[in-house]
């Protein structure tokens, strides 16, 4: 948890010493929220990648402007990833392996055309649940000796697209590469294609 709080602590930081450099009338604050796809991959030929789960993130977003076209974007998001287990399957229900991070990505973001936009950065993800749920029944990672617990925090990146509209709302399509082994017996990385939606004020 100290951990997260410092990082938080950088990155609002970062963002007030960048907005002190830019066009502070410009800079924008806002909400965003969508839908996760999220699975693991490995470069090991034998692994199997497993079927997505799906889930959801949302958070907080600012968006700093240094010129017409280019911008740098810090976010605080809450980003449940994860999949699904195929190799479990009670009385018709799936099961799925639940991780929930706070994920916190600065972009650097250029503007194609007014409101279309790219972008890109490094993001640091804080893993703050793992469990495994069994239709209605949850098992704690955690509190299981028999279960092997992951890695609290995953080094990754986000790559993706948007459209801003003048009003302020903006949607949001991007993906991200965990770079952390999730696991000590596996090579086995996050991967999660994110949608979303949000608003600027």
């Amino acid at each position: 948890m100290r951990k997260l709080i410092l990082a938080v602590t950088f990155v609002t930081a970062s963002i007030f010493t960048a907005n002190a450099q830019a066009d502070s009338d410009l800079v924008q604050i806002g909400l965003k929220g969508g839908v996760n796809l999220a699975t693991v991959t490995s470069d090991e030929d034998s692994f199997d990648e497993p079927k997505s789960r799906t889930s959801f993130n949302l958070g907080f977003v600012a968006e700093v402007p240094y010129s017409n076209r280019f911008s740098l974007q810090g976010e605080v998001l809450y980003s449940g990833q994860g999949f699904e287990i195929e190799e479990i399957n009670v009385e018709g229900e799936n099961a799925e392996y639940q991780l929930g991070y706070i994920q916190i990505p600065v972009l650097a973001k250029l503007y194609l055309i007014e409101g279309l936009n790219i972008y890109a950065g490094p993001q640091i993800g804080f893993q703050v649940s793992e469990k495994i749920k069994i239709g209605d029944d949850e098992i704690d990672v955690e509190d299981n000796p028999f279960l092997e617990e992951s890695e609290d925090i995953d080094f990754g990146a986000a790559v993706g697209a948007g459209y801003k509209f003048d009003n302020g709302f903006f949607l949001d399509a991007r993906y991200n590469r965990g770079f952390s082994e999730l696991f000590e017996s596996s090579d086995a990385r996050n991967s999660v294609i994110s949608l979303g939606v949000g608003f600027m004020f």
